[in-house]
């Protein structure tokens, strides 16, 4: 499919799309199998479904944390996923070099949000045509997310989405504000919420040994997808595991497999009652007898 039809086709979704999938590439077998089962559940319930994994993380807490196989390989797994499975790919960059060579395989190059005021990186990503995904950085305000968006389309691509991932609070914390969620409609275009990363504890988890890694609240994950739900974004992201406890990297916030189907079809629920994309004209002037 090419960008501007699955693009229109995402930010027509209803309820919502999904972008999911593990963290990082294990191993090959072990991502062809998650979406295997992924893309059943995501059938199953009606959701439309991008895949989603990493096939090096740059940016991990220690030096010492698992990354991945790397651009080439990652990128070979990642293919063999999309046409097994018949569904488009979503995954990192982290340099404007890795941009052309992930176009060629992702339908989605997502901007990690450490990154996303990086000019160069934003406009190489745009310049393959691909969807480009923007995470809203932990240190920014929502209105940022309208410049960073609007260097993409000022490079060429109208297809850019931005994704709400939470905002630091205090030592290693973050914190998910809704209103974020209404406020990044400034940028003009989807919004997706990131209900995983919104719950790390960044360097909040003391290793064995000496140093430290990212910890997680993933109990909270269906709190603050329901709220995400409840507003009206137009997407939803969220790193599953079908063994979180076991997992390499970001365990603590990945969801686990079996209790999938469930949260999703909790969420359709929701959106399908939910007003929250809906205007509403009230007259909110103080009232004066």
């Amino acid at each position: 499919m090419d960008p501007a039809t699955l693009f229109s086709t995402l930010k027509g979704a209803e309820p919502f799309f999904l972008l999911a999938g593990p963290n990082v590439i294990e191993s090959e077998e072990h991502i062809m199998r998650m979406a295997k089962h992924i893309k059943t559940i995501a059938s199953k319930v009606g959701v439309p479904l991008v895949f989603k994994s990493s096939f090096d993380k740059a940016n991990r807490t220690s030096s010492k944390s698992f990354r991945g196989p790397g651009m080439a390989e990652g990128l070979k797994i990642l293919e063999k996923v999309k046409i097994a499975y018949d569904i488009p790919i979503v995954t990192d960059v982290h340099e404007s070099i890795q941009c052309e060579s992930v176009g060629k395989v992702a339908d989605i190059i997502q901007i990690p949000a450490f990154l996303c005021r990086q000019t160069d990186l934003l406009v190489a990503a745009a310049k393959t045509g691909k969807i480009i995904n923007i995470k809203k950085g932990q240190f920014c305000a929502p209105s940022v997310m309208a410049n960073s968006a609007e260097k993409v389309r000022l490079a060429g691509n109208p297809n850019v989405m931005v994704c709400e991932r939470g905002t630091m609070f205090g030592y290693n914390d973050l914190i998910v504000d809704p209103r974020n969620l209404e406020w990044l409609r400034e940028a003009n275009c989807p919004v997706v919420a990131d209900i995983t990363h919104s719950l790390q504890q960044p360097a909040g988890k003391k290793l064995d040994g000496g140093g430290v890694a990212s910890g997680g609240l993933r109990e909270l994950i269906p709190c603050i997808a329901r709220t995400a739900v409840a507003v009206g974004v137009d997407g939803i992201f969220m790193e599953v595991h079908d063994d979180p406890l076991n997992a390499p990297v970001d365990g603590p916030t990945q969801w686990p497999l079996r209790h999938l189907e469930e949260l999703l079809e909790e969420l359709v629920a929701i959106s399908r009652v939910s007003k929250g994309k809906q205007q509403f004209n009230i007259d909110l002037t103080p009232f004066h007898e």
